[in-house]
Parts: C-alpha cells; structure tokens; sequence
C-alpha cells in the first residue's frame, strides 16, 4: 500500500518504507504521528487487540466510547494516536499495516476516502490466503513466513502494491535479495541476474485515424510509440545507453517521457511537443537514453510524431435504397509502407438493425466473412495488398427483424457509419524510428547480445461514411 509500515505479527518478517514514511510526513502535517520502532510498535498493537493484558481494564482501549467495529484502529504510541492501523487476527496469526493518508489526519477522514486502506486489505489478504494453508504445519508455516519478505519485496516494492497474489509469486523466491547487495543499487532493482548479458528492444508504435472523405471535414491521424527493454545484465547498477534512431528528413519525436530509470537526457528533448507546430528549432535528435535499468520489462520511454500521412487511405460509402442498403469500399495502402502484415481486416459492422438476411457482394482481392450474430461483415484482406496496392469492396445488404441480441448505437444512427481497420506489420514503424543494435553501450565485461524488433499495429482506425454526417466534426481554420 502505500504502506508506511507492515508486519506479520509474532513473526521478525516485516517491511517499513522510509520514503513513504516521509510523504507521510509531509501530508498530514502538524498531526503526523511517526511509526514507532518495531517492538514499540508490537507491544502497543497487542494491547489495542486485546492479546496483551486482556483481562485488564485499560481506559484508551475499553472505554464505551471507542467500541470499534472494523479492522481499522488506533494505536496508543509514545509519540501519539497512531491512525490509521490496519489490523486483525486470524488463526492464531495478526496481519497488520499502517495505509498512508494522503492529506490532513484532522479531522480524520471518512475510511471511504482512504485509498490506502483497501489496498492495504488487499495486500494483507494476499498474505493471509499465502500463509493460512500451512498453519497447521509449523514447519512448512515457519518455511513460508521466512519467504515473506522476499517475496513482499516483488509485490511492493517501493511502497504501493502491485500484485497481492502472494502465491503467485511463490515460484521466483529465490531470485530476489532480501537486501541489496551494493549501496549504489538503485530501488528498482529488486532481483540479481546471473549469466551472459542480453538485451532485449521492442519499439511499438500506434496508429489512431480518422477519416472522413468530405470536403469541408479534416482527416486526422497521430501516432504513438512505446519503446520497451528487458536488460538482463549483471552486477547492482548496470549502465546502459540506447539510441533511438530516424530516417533523413524524418519527421521529429515529440512529447517524450522518460523512465524513471533514466539517469541524465538533453531538456530540449522533453520540451518538444505536439502542441507546437513543427518548425526549425524543434528537437530532431540524437535521441539518446542513458539508464540503469530495472530487473523485469519495461518501458524506457513513450513518444508522439506528426507523421505526414496514414498508413492506409480509405473511402466508405453506405446508401439506404428502400428495405436495402448499398455498401462501397475502397483502401489504398500508401507506397512508402512496407507492404507485408500478419494480419489486415476490414470489420463492418450494423447497428440499430436487424441480422443480415441476405448478402450479395463483390471483393477485388481478400475474402468477406459474416459474423455469427449476422450483424458484422469482415473482409479478411491477408498478409499483402496486391501490386496496384489498392482493393474494394462492394454489396448490397437487406435485413431480418431486429432482436435484442443485435449491436445498438446512439451515435451510428441512420447512415452514420463506419468501417474500422484491424492491422499489424512487423519489422516496422510508422516513424521509421529503429534501434541500431551496433549503438547499444553497455558498461560491463562480456559481448552481450542484443536483440531489437518493432511493429505497427492500428488502435481506433476508422474511416466513416462519407454520405452520412460527420460524428466528430474538425472544421478547417479560415482566415
């Protein structure tokens, strides 16, 4: 959780998160209320549980007026009321973790507001449905309660969960420091790696259109990249440098963020943005990336660019005659993309009709499939688009009744319509951004091996029915 504090009870495993210790600080203010030393902090605990000196009438605890009826509570310490505290005992076992409020302790907060609280549940029941099975067992529970720390090294690493399945990361124990082993060892690497040094770069870029095929309507289309590496590498603080490198006359990166993990970048290349139009003082590189990296994936950075043109260029026209409808579609692949894909469809779909009762058509290249709910057409275009680079379709389609199973849209009323674009190419992107493996440094004994791929897949690509008004209307500035 954003845990200040954790501990299984009765047991030395136990986590503290200085750094959230002193956000903890930092928000609550004058009513900050330190957490105290372990053993204070389990004395005091016990107490407000009932475990310690149960039979004892104690005022702060047993007076009428602090009947508790949730896990939540407030722990008496030297220093003050210690609020909130998550806590419980099960099974002969207490969980407990202090949750971090993220603002003012007075007055205290509604439980709902809390965040922390449900993730800290959360990550106490991840332990709980961890640690329960072997209870009966002493041994197998001492064996897993000396895993614990481990293994919360993995679920949270730097003080907010990030897998409260205990369990499953039951099987890579072993592979986590319970400490790190070098002072200059960064937080996020939490895991040691032994063996030959490899790199693995996956650039993948998106591409969202928009297409209109009218004249007083402006297309639109922007891409955006994610640059993803898994460094197995040797040693506390690995270095490593990566570039990122484009094609002459390329248009530029833009609105680029960075890892956490990257030690040093030029500011003049977070400072290029979409927002501004392209002109000669925009950042056209090197795009250089110096970095410690972190054990498992991740990604080293993101990016826009203003990409000239869509990789595909297509016109949809849909026309209501009587009791059918007459469907036109045509795409072109535009020459500067590499004409190989692992996939690329052309899905049609139906609303706020009935299921296709019949279907007449006619493809110029590919082959057009029907829907089990008989409400989508798919035109399954291949792995290529054929020399002239351009394919069509065209039909008629008549409807049955419609039925409460059949897709409803409140913005594809009548004619408004649309055909969306489902596509991967690999080996390539839409920027011409790559990896050059000869331009990865890496700091450290041995030749590593370096392995750099890329794609291009579609995300909300969408060409509308140019004889139906616009959904989303993009008028051109007039002067």
């Amino acid at each position: 959780t954003k845990a200040r504090g954790t501990e299984l009870l009765r047991f030395p495993p136990r986590r503290r998160y200085p750094t959230v210790e002193l956000r903890a600080e930092t928000f609550n203010g004058s009513a900050h209320v330190p957490v105290p030393s372990d053993s204070a902090f389990l004395k005091a605990l016990l107490l407000e549980l009932r475990l310690e000196d149960e039979h004892v009438f104690v005022e702060q605890r047993d007076t009428c007026t602090r009947i508790n009826h949730s896990c939540v509570h407030s722990v008496s310490t030297a220093a003050g009321e210690l609020w909130p505290v998550l806590a419980f005992h099960k099974s002969g076992l207490v969980y407990a973790c202090v949750p971090l409020v993220e603002g003012t302790l007075e007055p205290r907060p509604p439980l709902l507001t809390v965040s922390g609280l449900s993730q800290g549940l959360a990550l106490l029941l991840g332990i709980v449905d961890y640690v329960s099975p072997s209870r009966k067992n002493e041994a197998e529970l001492n064996s897993k309660v000396g895993q614990l720390r481990s293994l919360l090294i993995q679920a949270c690493p730097l003080g907010t969960p990030l897998n409260t399945n205990i369990r499953s990361l039951n099987s890579s124990f072993e592979d986590i420091q319970e400490m790190p082993a070098d002072k200059d060892q960064p937080a996020w690497r939490s895991s040691s790696y032994k063996g030959k040094p490899q790199v693995n770069v996956c650039i993948a870029e998106k591409v969202k259109c928009m297409q209109y095929d009218q004249r007083d309507v402006v297309d639109t289309w922007q891409v955006y990249g994610a640059v993803n590496c898994k460094c197995d590498i040797e040693g506390p603080a690995p270095n490593v440098t990566l570039s990122l490198t484009l094609p002459t006359n390329a248009p530029p990166l833009q609105d680029i963020v960075v890892h956490h993990c990257v030690t040093s970048v030029d500011p003049a290349m977070l400072m290029s943005t979409s927002a501004e139009p392209l002109h000669d003082s925009v950042y056209n590189g090197p795009y250089k990336f110096p970095f410690i990296p972190p054990s498992d994936s991740f990604n080293l950075c993101y990016y826009t660019s203003q990409v000239p043109v869509p990789p595909i260029l297509g016109c949809y026209q849909l026309i209501e005659e009587g009791s059918q409808i007459k469907i036109t579609v045509n795409l072109k692949l535009h020459e500067s993309i590499k004409n190989s894909f692992e996939y690329c469809e052309a899905r049609i779909p139906f609303f706020n009709r009935g299921p296709i009762a019949q279907l007449e058509y006619k493809v110029s290249y590919g082959q057009l499939d029907l829907s089990r709910e008989k409400s989508l057409l798919v035109w399954v275009i291949g792995q290529k688009f054929p020399k002239s680079l351009e394919v069509s379709l065209s039909g008629t389609v008549s409807f049955g009744t419609a039925g409460k199973e059949h897709p409803t849209d409140y913005v594809c009323t009548g004619n408004t319509a649309y055909v969306k674009l489902y596509f991967r190419i690999p080996d390539f992107t839409l920027t011409g951004c790559y990896v050059d493996q000869h331009s990865v440094q890496i700091f450290v004994p041995g030749k590593p091996k370096i392995t750099a791929s890329r794609e291009l897949i579609a995300s909300d690509y969408y060409i509308w029915n140019s004889k139906a008004p616009a959904p989303m209307v993009y008028k051109p500035l007039l002067d």
